[in-house]
């Protein structure tokens, strides 16, 4: 299945509105990390957003490739990428508002949140969606 813009949006909007909330209750309730904060749905939704930018370029990159393929190396590295680019837009520029200082937010809470989130989207958009949504790989990833 090649994705195509619309499928890569719907896709990531559904996997982060539903298993991305998912994980992220527990970060957001204190069982996980350093306290209950809201500061995880806020990472999550900066995800989505930028996200959907990052999708444009990353449509780009996958038609200029001979084969019009994303393997999924190509996921993990848009995926370390963007974590990267979140990780620095609220801990080192700060031009990503969240409710709390800056400083205040764990390094390691957020890797480990970031990669919770990013694994269960990955292993549901590999796995779960080609069960609930027969036809959407045939479709070029849209569900709607």
């Amino acid at each position: 299945m090649t994705p195509t813009l619309f499928g890569r949006w719907q896709t990531r909007l559904l996997l982060l509105a539903t298993f991305g909330v998912l994980v992220s209750i527990p970060f957001v309730l204190g069982l996980i990390g350093a306290g209950a904060n809201s500061v995880y749905f806020w990472i999550l939704g900066y995800v989505a957003i930028f996200g959907l930018g990052w999708d444009i370029v990353y449509n780009f990159i996958q038609k200029s490739r001979w084969d019009r393929d994303w393997p999924a190396a190509y996921q993990l590295f848009a995926g370390i990428w963007e974590m990267v680019f979140v990780l620095c837009g609220i801990k080192i520029f700060g031009f990503l508002p969240i409710p709390m200082p800056k400083d205040e937010l764990p390094i390691g809470t957020f890797f480990l949140h970031y990669s919770i989130v990013w694994l269960a989207v990955f292993v549901t958009s590999q796995s779960l969606m080609r069960i609930i949504f027969p036809r959407w790989r045939f479709r070029g990833g849209q569900w709607l």
